[in-house]
């Protein structure tokens, strides 16, 4: 046999294998979000700002749960997250069912940029708490921005709605 004719022979053989081998698919890019946990935080602190007419009724909070609180606060004074998510994490174990604990470590999950545990921390504590007032509107804006930083526009949209209703004018006291 022909070296030639060797050599066709070869390719034959070899061309339907190589017909079959792809190009590899490149790895998926990751889609920044489309907002900053700075911003999201900001967004989320305006709208649990309280107005003068709205009844506020705080519970009694337990002295150590305080303090963990208090390190929390520090710690994000420093913007030191992982120190505030920690505090507030022994805070939970303490009472895992406070609404106002869950949705400050929502909170601070969203300034780590965690966007899934911040909604998931948010909807329980939603779940747990009052349905008016700051607090509530601060379980949804949490809601509303994890949302909108993992590009869930109508989710987000349907979650700014829910904002309002959290709001119910208290009596006029003049």
């Amino acid at each position: 046999m022909s070296p030639l004719r060797r050599l066709l022979l070869i390719s034959l053989a070899v061309l339907p294998v190589a017909a079959c081998v792809t190009e590899p698919t490149p790895a998926p890019v990751p889609v920044a979000p489309r907002v900053t946990p700075t911003q999201a935080l900001t967004a989320v602190m305006a709208a649990g700002k309280s107005d003068d007419r709205e009844l506020s009724v705080q519970p009694l909070i337990d002295p150590q749960i305080q303090d963990l609180r208090d390190t929390a606060d520090a710690a994000k004074a420093r913007a030191d997250w992982s120190g505030a998510a920690d505090a507030l994490n022994q805070a939970l174990l303490l009472s895992p069912e406070d609404p106002t604990l869950l949705q400050e470590r929502a909170e601070v999950a969203l300034a780590l940029g965690e966007w899934e545990r911040a909604e998931t921390l948010a909807r329980k504590a939603l779940d747990l708490g009052s349905k008016t007032g700051p607090l509530c509107r601060r379980h949804w804006a949490t809601i509303e921005q994890s949302q909108l930083a993992r590009g869930e526009d109508q989710n987000a949209a349907s979650a700014h709605a829910q904002i309002a209703s959290c709001t119910v004018a208290g009596f006029d006291r003049m």
